[in-house]
């Protein structure tokens, strides 16, 4: 086996030398989630509410079932559904608010020790193209990756065997010998019904947020706690 795992299901050990292909979930797990969170969780409820006439927990409250009905959906990450929806222009907001975005910590790190290594490194997210791309402006994502993919560009989000069937018929890969990390234990549990070998969540992915105490999936708090064997940089 590839990984090592305490009976915490914390992460031990990683054998990269077993795996050909990592797969990287973006927000929340490179990339603080207290953006996305903050974002959606009170910057959209002032600007709608502005619009509308609400205050801050008035909005809240009207928009939670909406938000709520579409989750996991793909239109839980499309900005275009969005914006219709709320009638804002979500994608002229994020940018005014970009500064915000900030990598996870030792995210950038363990990214260049990836790169250097025998690994095909691709990241695979839910977000918006239009996302993607401000991130991407923001910070050198692009720079470690063979690939990026959202999951737009297939036309179902992660939680779905669809999505999972398109990307290897994409980027065809081992699912044996793939490691896949991301914070959302739903998409985990997606991806090990299709059959990914190798699946790691974040106890932290929101740095304004205290670490989860449980987990399904094995874990980690931070990339330092399986670099070992990683080729050292610098």
């Amino acid at each position: 086996m590839a990984l090592t795992v305490a009976n915490s299901l914390q992460v031990e050990h990683v054998d990269w030398g077993q795996l050909d292909t990592i797969l990287l979930d973006m927000d929340g797990t490179l990339l603080d989630l207290a953006f996305d969170n903050h974002f959606w969780g009170t910057i959209i409820p002032e600007q709608w509410g502005r619009n509308n006439g609400l205050d801050l927990p008035a909005s809240q409250h009207h928009l939670a079932p909406l938000f709520a009905a579409e989750q996991g959906s793909l239109n839980w990450y499309c900005l275009d559904f969005w914006g219709q929806t709320l009638e804002l222009d979500i994608s002229a907001i994020k940018t005014t608010y970009a500064d915000g975005i900030r990598w996870r910590p030792q995210a950038e790190t363990f990214l260049s020790r990836l790169w250097s290594s025998h690994l095909d490194v691709v990241l695979i997210t839910n977000a918006h193209p239009v996302t993607l791309e401000i991130k991407a402006e923001k910070l050198p994502l692009a720079k470690w990756f063979n690939k990026m993919v959202s999951s737009h560009s297939y036309g179902a989000p992660k939680e779905t065997t669809m999505f999972w069937e398109a990307l290897i018929a994409d980027r065809p890969f081992n699912p044996q010998r793939t490691l896949f990390i991301d914070d959302s234990e739903h998409v985990l549990d997606a991806a090990q019904s299709y059959g990914i070998g190798h699946l790691i969540t974040l106890r932290q992915p929101d740095s304004s947020l205290p670490p989860k105490t449980n987990t399904r999936h094995p874990s980690i708090h931070h990339f330092e706690e399986i670099m070992q064997g990683l080729p050292t940089i610098g």
